[in-house]
This record gives C-alpha cells, structure tokens and sequence, in this order.
C-alpha cells in the first residue's frame, strides 16, 4: 500500500460565530475571527489516498484524475467564496478549519472510492501556522 498527495490552494471568506450567543461571548471565545464583516485565509488543501500500485499504470491513481476530483467537488465550490454562506456542504455548521476538513472529506471520500483507492486523510492549511488533518470517523 503506497500514499499519494495532491496540493490545492483557495481563498475563502468566513466568520466564526453563534448566533445563540452574545456578541461579548462571541468575541470572547472566536476573537477576531467573530469579525462581522468576515475575514479570509489563503488556504492549502492536502489530499492523501492509498491503494496498491497497478501493475499496468505503475499510478495508485492517475494525478490527472485526483485533481479533476478535488477541482470539481471542493475547489470550485469553495474558492474566492464565503464558506458560511456560498458553499452548499457547510451550510448549517461552524466554518472551523476542522469542520472545513472533515466535510472535504465526507465530500470527496465517494469519488475516491469509485476509482478504488482509499481516502487517508485530508489536511487544510488555514495559515502556515495552523493547520488541521482529518482521517476519517
């Protein structure tokens, strides 16, 4: 079994906030990331997926086909837009870096399978300082 990873990159907009709370306990707890007029990140994506190598190809998955995946099921949905209210699998959640991350993965995880490799994990680079990575439930 052999991992591969492919690098994407977006630019979003997004707003850590509950509406349930107060602005002082929204403040408290997000920071300036509770930001009323939003704020943006200059995000890398990570996707890694393993499976055994094809004899024929000597490819786990051709490169071509991973990134036509991630393109057309996370990157056009997400880039230059606000997660909180353009991106249909975010709509109703908190737009954390985790949250981010694990609905990437719940989003491209059946795409994966259908070309017979595994999703290992997905990691999302919020600043070069921070970042998160998923592996699945």
């Amino acid at each position: 079994m052999i991992h591969i990873t492919r690098r994407e990159r977006f630019c979003a907009a997004h707003k850590l906030y509950r509406a349930d709370w107060s602005v002082s306990k929204n403040e408290a707890v997000f920071g300036s990331c509770s930001n009323p007029n939003w704020h943006g990140h200059n995000y890398e994506l990570f996707v890694t997926v393993k499976g055994n190598i094809d004899p024929e190809t000597g490819f786990v998955i051709d490169l071509k086909t991973m990134k036509h995946i991630i393109n057309e099921q996370v990157i056009v949905k997400v880039d230059h837009k606000n997660l909180n209210l353009d991106v249909d699998f975010m709509q109703g959640k908190m737009a954390s870096t985790e949250v981010i991350a694990v609905e990437i993965f719940h989003v491209l995880k059946p795409f994966f399978d259908k070309e017979g490799v595994l999703l290992h994990s997905v990691k999302l680079h919020e600043t070069e300082n921070n970042a998160v990575e998923y592996f699945g439930d």
